[in-house]
């Protein structure tokens, strides 16, 4: 399948392009406007440069082997910090949300799986909703749950569905926009092109973005009863995320971050200086095999072996993309900076993740290094809140100290 721009940007005239000079430490940065895009051109930090330090150590750690049942943590999706410092954890294997004090002490659970008001199955997603309520994102129906901030139940919230559009049935909501809309759309991973759109606290329609790419895909014996599809080895992935009163959403194939007005009109441009290659046989081996190190706990040598063996067999009947991803994720902070992951290729991962970091108008800042094996859900101002786990497999939740 072919993944073509959404929109084709012709850049005629003279714009003016004049350096930024704000902040004289921070790498060289150019803006210009071509018809009404705002272009930012960034070049990249110095390698050794790191603007934020990151505490050695978590400040706090949510998780246990064996304990109370509130500490032994499974499947956890999301979690959030609320202002007044509570952690609220999603713990998606009983449809939970376990919420404890800034010291990680257990205050009480909320939702559980069930159907009825304030029950959660299929727990996806946690973030503050206005008020300091909480909005909670779960299945099938992909509905929100809103609830006080003491944990009584609020309300739900489901997205109308337009009954004439075939495909609005896999519109599901994605995040929080400022001003309690919500940004929702089709799944990227499923559906190419995806529709994006705004909705309101009801789960009215406000505003679409228009139709944007999703993943990059293939389809084998198309039209046929053997038609099958995935994603190439190192395929481009979409990146969707609310930046202050625009939506980021483009493809990670090349460096440039891609933000849309509510109208759906282009409105910005990112760019970093990346230069772009193409895999090489050493980096697509080391891809398979990566792959196939993911596998399930419960098998016996004999059986990990054989599911190995099919993963490779697999893996290597894939196509492989023309070039590298030039970063893996993007995440916005309480600040509304912009924090862009390199990417790390198969057999050359850095001891923690790099991150390049750009402030409110897309000027680069610098690099941040984030703690080894840390899936971040959530920076703030002066915090960062993740997941990770033991070599037993064992999920924890933790708060790194951030310093600005």
């Amino acid at each position: 399948m072919n993944i073509r721009p959404l929109i084709s940007l012709a850049l005629v005239g003279a714009a003016a392009c004049q350096p930024d000079r704000q902040n004289r430490t921070s790498p060289a940065t150019a803006t210009r406007d071509s018809a009404g895009i705002r272009i930012v051109e960034n070049a990249k930090p110095p390698a050794g440069s790191r603007v934020w330090p990151v505490a050695p150590e978590p400040a706090v750690s949510i998780g246990e082997q064996e304990g109370e049942d509130p500490y032994m943590l499974h499947q956890v999706w999301d979690a959030t910090r609320l202002s007044d410092g509570r952690i609220v954890v999603a713990n998606s294997g009983d449809g939970q949300l376990r919420v404890f004090d800034a010291n990680g002490i257990h205050l009480e659970t909320w939702g559980g799986w069930g159907e009825g008001p304030g029950e959660l199955p299929e727990l996806i997603h946690v973030e503050p909703w206005r008020g300091d309520s909480i909005a909670a994102w779960y299945g099938p129906r992909r509905g929100i749950t809103i609830f006080g901030p003491d944990g009584n139940f609020g309300r739900n919230i489901f997205l109308e569905i337009d009954s004439q559009d075939p495909g609005a049935v896999f519109i599901q909501p994605a995040a929080v926009i400022a001003g309690g809309l919500i940004l929702a759309g089709q799944h990227p991973h499923v559906s190419d092109p995806v529709v994006v759109e705004v909705r309101d606290a009801e789960g009215r329609l406000v505003s679409s973005l228009g139709r944007h790419p999703g993943d990059e895909r293939y389809i084998i014996n198309e039209g046929t009863d053997q038609a099958r599809g995935g994603q190439p080895v190192f395929g481009a992935m979409t990146m969707q995320v609310p930046w202050g009163d625009l939506v980021v959403h483009n493809l990670n194939n090349r460096y440039e971050i891609r933000a849309f007005a509510h109208d759906g009109s282009l409105a910005r441009i990112v760019r970093r200086d990346h230069a772009s290659r193409a895999p090489t046989r050493e980096e697509i081996d080391a891809y398979i095999e990566e792959r196939a190190s993911w596998h399930p706990v419960d098998l016996s040598p004999d059986e990990l072996a054989d599911y190995q063996a099919d993963v490779r067999k697999e893996l290597e009947s894939f196509p492989v993309a023309e070039r590298m991803p030039a970063f893996t994720t993007i995440k916005v902070d309480g600040l509304n900076h912009l924090w862009v992951q390199e990417y790390e290729p198969p057999g050359q991962e850095r001891p923690g993740s790099l991150w390049t970091v750009f402030d409110p108008e897309g000027r680069v800042q610098g690099f941040v290094e984030t703690p080894d094996g840390l899936d971040i859900f959530e920076i703030g101002e002066d915090y960062i809140l993740g997941r990770t786990w033991d070599e037993m497999y064992v999920e924890f939740v933790q708060v790194w100290s951030l310093e600005r």
